[in-house]
């Protein structure tokens, strides 16, 4: 070994490194504010809390997880229930806006069926009028066995013509309703469609007479219904 050279020290040597910021911030551990930072930066890397303003800190609380720390320092409650409620609440809107515009198209479809049903329909046409009445007996409780005593009864009084029409009392339609508006109940087609006439006219029979055999017999006697 050349004079004056120094000697090796036996073994690996690490070069001293200058302390880490965690090291530096940690390195009061023996005061009481040291410990306290120490608590806190300890519990930040570990993930527990989130340190906010730097209130945890200085005081070395710690925030349970899963809460949010206000800025007075106290811990607000969770946000879940919250923000399910409003979900819910959400859902339920949702629902209700949809079940709406179902209906909404619904009843626009079926204004259109009726629309396109009207163009093809006959004004006058006495044996749609009796196939769709028979269609209607069961409605008002009435068997097929009422059916003819009906035929018979608007024979009497419309033979079954839609724009009938009764010159000295003014009585019109299929059943001779007497003012003829009385029929817009039905619907605002009366004048010229035998199915609304149909539908106030088997309506009148049950209201006032119980069926069509009940209103014929008296037709019988009296002249009208």
């Amino acid at each position: 070994m050349p004079m004056g050279a120094p000697a090796r020290q036996r073994g690996r040597h690490r070069a001293a490194t200058p302390p880490s910021r965690l090291a530096r911030i940690t390195a009061g551990l023996g005061t009481a504010t040291g410990g306290r930072y120490r608590n806190a930066v300890v519990a930040a890397s570990l993930g527990l809390v989130a340190v906010g303003g730097g209130a945890a800190a200085s005081t070395g609380h710690i925030t349970p997880a899963g809460t949010t720390t206000e800025a007075n320092g106290s811990a607000a409650a969770p946000i879940s229930a919250t923000a399910d409620a409003k979900l819910d609440f959400a859902r339920s809107s949702v629902a209700s806006i949809s079940k709406a515009q179902v209906d909404q198209q619904a009843q626009a479809a079926a204004a259109a069926a009726q629309a396109e049903l009207l163009k093809t329909q006959p004004v006058n046409d006495p044996t749609g009028a009796q196939a769709y009445a028979s269609t209607q007996l069961a409605k008002y409780g009435w068997g097929q066995d009422q059916m003819q005593a009906l035929i018979t009864l608007w024979n009497l009084e419309s033979d079954w013509t839609t724009t009938a029409t009764n010159s000295s009392s003014g009585a019109y339609g299929i059943a001779q309703a007497l003012p003829g508006n009385k029929m817009a109940s039905a619907g605002s087609d009366w004048q010229t469609n035998y199915r609304t006439q149909i539908d106030w006219g088997l309506g009148y029979i049950k209201d006032r007479y119980g069926s069509p055999a009940n209103a014929l017999t008296f037709h019988y006697a009296s002249g009208w219904y």
